[in-house]
């Protein structure tokens, strides 16, 4: 089917309700958070009883500190962990990197003339300029004499025979 296109009222009509939802959503969300938080601490964390003396008061702080250094040491060995799968998250992605391959750009056709180059790959200290066409040697063809067809047929006949063979063997 063929979609129809959207009023811009109604787009805008439809993405304030769905801000809306979500703002209260969001509000749902942190008033829960806030009661379970505090069933929590209501049931792992009682109040402390101040009506002791003294001697109960630094038991209890030796007991807090202990849990304390429970605690941090739990907190630790997390930290650790999270610590070492993050690296080897890393590795995994830097093998997938590896293992996908370098994608190389497109090379570009470039036109460079024989002082271009030169400049290029010399720098701008070397301001040379080299005729190449210069410098190639002069070659001549050689014209070959063409050979008269009835020529082979003699060269055969030659070979023909005793004489011919004995020829051959004593050219070689």
């Amino acid at each position: 089917m063929s979609e129809k296109k959207m009023a811009s009222s109604r787009k805008s009509h439809l993405k304030s309700v769905m801000l809306s939802i979500a703002k209260n959503l969001l509000e749902k969300e942190a008033v829960d958070m806030k009661k379970a938080k505090e069933t929590y601490m209501a049931e792992n964390c009682p109040a402390p009883n101040m009506s002791g003396g003294i001697a109960e008061l630094q038991e209890m702080i030796k007991k807090l500190a202990l849990t304390i250094d429970k605690i941090d040491e739990e907190r630790y060995d997390a930290e650790a962990k999270v610590a070492k799968t993050n690296k080897e998250i890393e590795d995994l992605k830097i093998k997938v990197v590896d293992l996908q391959g370098i994608k190389k750009p497109a090379l570009k056709k470039v036109r460079l003339s024989a002082d271009a180059m030169l400049s290029a790959l010399l720098g701008t200290k070397h301001k040379a300029t080299i005729d190449f066409k210069a410098n190639l040697k002069q070659v001549k063809k050689e014209v070959k004499e063409e050979e008269e067809i009835g020529d082979w047929r003699a060269k055969v006949d030659e070979a023909a025979g005793m004489d011919g063979r004995k020829k051959m063997f004593e050219a070689a």
